[in-house]
């Protein structure tokens, strides 16, 4: 492989990753909107079912935590607006979360691992890492600042129903979306 080429796809602000967080963010903010409409009872705010959670974890692995990080915030941005009118920049970064942390595999996992069995536990692992880390913080700064308080405890209940909805989508989602891809792209990658 040309070393040039190499180090031009794989730059911090390739054309490639500028695409890819562009591309992360609109695919996350698309399929997002409709999952608003399910909100998860007695979950003690604007908790919804979102299984598009793994969409910026794997643009994370696959194109960086910076990617995954754009991804999940831009994304959450734009969702929220169209959702809700409004957002909360706490859990607009509490969703950049969900792709950076992630994202380490990029750093560390070659992609020639990415179908096996260890690397798959390890990407399950890393999704309920970031999911619980994502929550934390969304909840941390709820907490901080009072917002929704009231006798529930209401940041303790979205730390929970957030972070437990969020690693279940993504400890199950992600490394399959992560295997198919690998397995789609495999011979492709070898050509390249």
């Amino acid at each position: 492989m040309n070393l040039t080429k190499r180090n031009t796809r794989n730059s911090f602000l390739s054309p490639m990753q500028l695409f890819a967080m562009a591309a992360g963010a609109l695919l996350y903010a698309a399929l997002t909107i409709p999952f608003n409409t399910l909100p998860i009872p007695d979950s003690g705010g604007l908790v919804a079912l979102r299984p598009t959670v793994a969409i910026p974890m794997l643009f994370g692995i696959i194109f960086g935590p910076f990617t995954g990080l754009v991804s999940g915030l831009v994304g959450n941005v734009v969702s929220d607006y169209v959702s809700f009118s409004g957002t909360s920049w706490n859990w607009d970064i509490a969703s950049g979360l969900l792709g950076a942390i992630p994202g380490v595999a990029y750093l560390v996992i070659s992609r020639a691992d990415w179908t096996k069995r260890k690397t798959i536990a390890h990407i399950a692992a890393l999704a309920i890492l970031a999911s619980f880390a994502g929550a934390g913080f969304g909840a941390l700064i709820d907490y901080f600042y009072q917002v929704n308080a009231g006798p529930n405890n209401t940041a303790l209940l979205s730390f929970a129903s957030v972070g437990l909805t969020d690693a279940i989508n993504g400890a199950i989602l992600t490394p399959t979306l992560l295997f198919s891809y690998a397995k789609a792209t495999f011979g492709r990658a070898r050509r390249l």
